[in-house]
């Protein structure tokens, strides 16, 4: 009787060992999650938040991947072939526009002639139109390539190609019908400038983590950067971001004062960014927000004006050329410039007004600039921070 109890007794004691040994590793684990816990919510606060916001087509996404080559990884290999399907689809897509649009050009222009396809591109040009109308493209070939490019350059094409504005042509068009022959090499991997120049419609929201200082992350600022659709539809998507923002990175295709929206073809751009800015410049989770004002496109821009006069649109209306040339390419640009000044000062309270607000010169594709741009965006986020902190 008694070995029996001293025996169960020997049990519990060992049962209870287990249990604390289990409740103390339990506790360890809890005791080391909640650490990790905390360890990454400091990290968190030290990491800026940006958003970057505008109109469809104004260059955000370009500027989302360059910060992806300029001070992360770039693209992988893997990365690059998943644009493959895209580049593709912009060519077929792209020459369906041109096509289509000779066409209505020849039927309602009164100097209709110009843009009358020849005899030998017609069979051509109504092939590469159904198969730039399908949801599935086929693989770009080198007779297909071929096709497209005999059409590209029938001049019926080139004179609506010179209308581009009213089509919807895509900036990228010049460049992937210069390089057709590349892009439909069996053995064809998108380079970093295809990926670059290749249009996808942003949906829903992407984030990047990076710092402009490159490696060395701890002798500079830790940004996280969050893009989002510009198109109407996508910008419901905007408000859930709007909180603990450090700065809002507002693109503006300053080359797209001519043209009108993908979505509505009676609203001009530029207006449409207008409104679209100042809606939010006024939205009260902004109150201490810097504003960085990147004018998009230049290298479209200084091409344009001098073809385009830029009272073409209604905001400019009070505009008067004064030169030619280089000259006259600051002066519109100064003009511009000036007018999303007193833009912002117009939408801004007087209690508001003493919050960061830089204007920046942009040309998305241009690495250089793109670079240097986001080194003067983190010198004066930086400034800032040591301001508020007394440091100043």
């Amino acid at each position: 009787m008694l070995s029996c109890v001293t025996e169960n007794m020997g049990l519990l004691c060992s049962r209870n060992r287990r249990y604390n040994d289990a409740d103390a590793e339990e506790n360890a684990q809890t005791a080391e999650i909640e650490r990790r816990i905390e360890l990454e919510t400091k990290a968190e606060k030290h990491i800026q938040k940006l958003l970057l916001l505008g109109a469809g087509e104004s260059g955000k996404s370009t500027i989302f991947k360059q910060i992806k080559l300029l001070f992360q990884t770039g693209f992988d290999e893997a990365e690059l072939k998943s644009y493959l399907p895209v580049i593709h689809a912009n060519v077929y897509q792209t020459i369906k526009l041109l096509h289509d649009g000779s066409k209505e050009f020849a039927q309602n222009d009164a100097d209709f002639s110009k843009y009358v396809i020849s005899d030998v591109n017609k069979e051509i040009g109504e092939k590469l139109s159904e198969i730039g109308g399908r949801l599935d493209y086929p693989h770009l070939t080198k007779e297909l390539a071929q096709e497209i490019e005999n059409l590209w350059k029938d001049p019926a094409i080139q004179e609506t190609y010179a209308r581009g504005s009213e089509l919807q042509i895509p900036d990228c068009t010049d460049y992937f019908m210069e390089n057709l022959q590349r892009l439909s090499d069996a053995n064809y991997v998108p380079t970093k400038e295809d990926v670059l120049y290749a249009r996808v419609r942003t949906t829903g929201v992407v984030e990047i983590q990076f710092s402009p200082v490159g490696e060395n992350k701890k002798s500079g600022e830790v940004y996280r950067l969050f893009d989002v659709g510009g198109q109407r539809n996508e910008r419901r998507k905007w408000i859930h971001l709007f909180e603990g923002v450090s700065a809002v990175i507002f693109c503006a295709a300053i080359s797209e004062y001519d043209q009108t929206l993908f979505e509505d073809e009676n609203r001009n751009r530029m207006m449409e960014t207008k409104e679209l800015f100042e809606w939010v410049l006024k939205q009260p989770c902004f109150e201490k927000t810097s504003f960085m004002l990147f004018l998009n496109k230049f290298d479209i821009f200084e091409k344009k004006i001098l073809k385009v006069p830029l009272n073409v649109c209604e905001w400019f209306k009070d505009y008067q050329p004064v030169s030619t040339g280089k000259q006259e390419i600051e002066h519109a640009y100064e003009f511009v410039k000036k007018k999303f000044e007193e833009s912002y000062f117009q939408s801004t309270a007087p209690d508001r007004v003493d919050r960061v607000f830089k204007i920046y010169r942009t040309t998305a594709l241009d690495q250089k600039v793109v670079k240097k741009t986001f080194k003067l965006v983190d010198e004066t986020l930086r400034r800032r921070n040591l301001f508020e902190a007394g440091l100043l």
